[in-house]
């Protein structure tokens, strides 16, 4: 290793990242980096086993928000199907299909900016039920109120999703109907309620590898880091905003896996949202970046993702069994 990058290459979690020190990270040469972050995949995780995840969208459409790469936002002119929660039979049924194919973790989503107190009695009741299978339980559902994570905590929830999307200093290009601190003010509550945080964000939407910097050091530098970091690829949406934003070079994106993974060594880094536009080759070199975890069907709230066949033959042909 570089004797430069030797006292940043952690041997144990750190919380104090500076932007100098990540910057460095990525200015690595590639096969340098990848080298560091298996090294320390493989000392926290078996790297030929990977956690599988589905999510499913329990309410579509009318977001109040203006997040510019979501098709779901009341302010954008996205073709989309709009429609209100889902029945709790529907919900199991879509969980033990899941189950049946893999996942261990059923994730749902609803189109809220924040919940009323009222909407969370029936996702109450999904989240029990999907207990009830026998599975990982997580929802994404807008911000919420320290008594709201408490009421979720005792249904039983694992997991609570709340990306911050970007950096601080780019946030404002993407979305303005909720500040960076609202974010945070929601993961903070989700980290005290004692539920385990999923949040990542999302590369590709015109941000500069300084706001992917700026990022990884707001998740890594979080009290505790996330159980969970999603990694997404912008996905672009015909009648959203970033509609025709160039798409990101996809070693860039790896890039970006690997540092987390360096950076989070403890976390599940997941290979989230985009994967339908990336090859086999790529997303190998994102597993061996230190990726191990996917979201698995078809679709992904409102976007494709790859079939379930088509990740069972890449994970064959890798040699990867699915985390159980």
């Amino acid at each position: 290793m570089n004797a430069r990058l030797e006292n940043i290459i952690p041997e144990e979690l750190r919380h104090d990242w500076t932007a100098d020190e990540i910057a460095r990270l990525f200015d690595m040469p590639f096969m340098d980096l990848m080298f560091e972050a298996q090294t320390i995949h493989r000392k926290h995780f078996d790297p030929n086993k990977v956690q599988i995840s589905s999510l499913l969208s329990i309410k579509t459409g009318k977001c109040p928000e203006d997040c510019a790469y979501c098709p779901q936002s009341v302010r954008h002119d996205a073709e989309l199907t709009v429609d209100p929660l889902m029945p709790l039979d529907e919900v199991l049924a879509a969980a033990k299909t899941a189950k049946e194919k893999g996942s261990s973790r059923f994730c749902m989503g609803a189109a809220w900016r924040s919940p009323k107190d009222r909407d969370l009695e029936p996702v109450i009741d999904m989240v029990k039920g999907v207990k009830a299978l026998g599975m990982e339980t997580c929802l994404t559902l807008g911000m919420l109120s320290e008594k709201q994570t408490q009421r979720l905590k005792e249904a039983g929830l694992d997991y609570y999703n709340h990306n911050l999307d970007t950096s601080p200093d780019f946030y404002g290009e993407i979305i303005t109907t909720r500040t960076y601190q609202d974010r945070l003010d929601t993961l903070g509550h989700v980290r005290d309620a004692g539920i385990h945080v999923c949040c990542g964000g999302i590369v590709g939407m015109g941000e500069t590898r300084k706001d992917r910097v700026g990022l990884l050091q707001q998740l890594a530098n979080q009290p505790q880091h996330p159980e969970s970091v999603p990694i997404n690829m912008l996905v672009r949406v015909e009648g959203t905003p970033l509609a025709e934003e160039a798409e990101l070079d996809q070693l860039e994106f790896v890039r970006t896996l690997a540092v987390a993974r360096i950076m989070m060594p403890h976390s599940f880094v997941r290979l989230s949202a985009g994967r339908e536009s990336m090859s086999d080759e790529t997303q190998a070199l994102c597993f061996l970046a230190g990726a191990n975890s996917i979201f698995y069907g078809e679709k992904l709230l409102t976007t494709p993702n790859p079939s379930a066949d088509h990740d069972m033959d890449l994970f064959a042909k890798l040699g990867i069994e699915v985390m159980q």
